[in-house]
């Protein structure tokens, strides 16, 4: 009886503490395949993020894999989303940037061709040119288009039309926006009611000339007026009276260039 009781304490008091180190070998094997399978796979990303992973879990638990040495350096984790994400929007920043460029310096070569053009032809006293964030605005100046309460164009305004047509066959196209204004003196007859009726059909008559004289798709011309309200110079004589009574052509650029102009002022 003895003896059988004794077996029976000795088999209770069997030491099983092996299976512990045992446990932690398999998995240290499964871990190193694991690893040796990401190293074979040439993904940066994919190797950072499973270096992770394996320091994250075998640092928290016990046993020998709490002695073993970080596959990665010890520093924050890599948050690859958030480093692509990053990226994505330096390269969408830099590719917006070229684009703005690109349009700002579109503009700046036309402007720089109806300057020469002006200067070529001494025509500083009848036509600007005005590079904006809107786009490029050529002003023709004086009385030279129209006559007071008129929206005929006069002879000399017809064949500035003809010249300024010729700058508008852009590629890609622009949206071409005429402008039309009036000096302070009060309208009132048959054919216009006010100084808005007036300055609109001087952009719509101007723009037919400019249409008449370029290969231009008339999808991308509009006109508006401004009547009285958009004054260069006070309407205190005829002669500013006169510089009021102008049209405006707005070549309008196909991206923003407020970043661009604002750069160069």
């Amino acid at each position: 009886m003895s003896r059988r009781k004794r077996n029976k304490d000795n088999e209770a008091k069997t030491d099983e503490s092996w299976l512990l180190p045992y446990a932690d070998m398999l998995t240290l094997l499964l871990a190193l395949f694991i690893v040796l399978f990401a190293m074979s796979e040439i993904d940066v990303k994919k190797f950072e993020q499973l270096a992770y992973i394996f320091k994250t879990e075998f640092n928290s638990g016990s046993g020998i894999m709490d002695q073993a040495v970080s596959i990665v350096p010890e520093k924050d984790p890599v948050d690859l989303e958030g480093k692509e994400e990053d990226r994505d929007k330096e390269e969408e920043a830099s590719k917006e940037d070229s684009v703005q460029l690109r349009e700002y310096e579109e503009l700046k070569a036309i402007q720089e061709s109806i300057e020469t053009y002006i200067a070529t032809n001494s025509l500083t006293e009848t036509l600007g040119t005005k590079l904006t964030s809107e786009g490029l605005l050529i002003t023709v100046r004086t009385d030279i288009t129209f006559d007071s309460g008129s929206a005929k164009v006069k002879k000399q305004g017809i064949d500035i039309a003809k010249e300024i047509a010729a700058f508008l066959n852009t590629d890609p196209p622009h949206e071409v926006v005429i402008n039309g204004h009036a000096d302070d003196r009060p309208v009132h007859n048959q054919e216009y009611a006010s100084n808005w009726e007036l300055s609109s059909m001087r952009a719509i008559q101007f723009m037919y000339l400019l249409l008449d004289n370029s290969d231009v798709d008339p999808k991308y011309f509009s006109a508006r007026g401004y009547g009285e309200f958009r004054p260069v110079v006070e309407n205190n004589n005829e002669k500013n009276r006169a510089i009021n009574r102008r049209v405006e052509v707005l070549i309008q650029p196909n991206h923003n260039i407020e970043e661009e102009v604002e750069h160069r002022e």
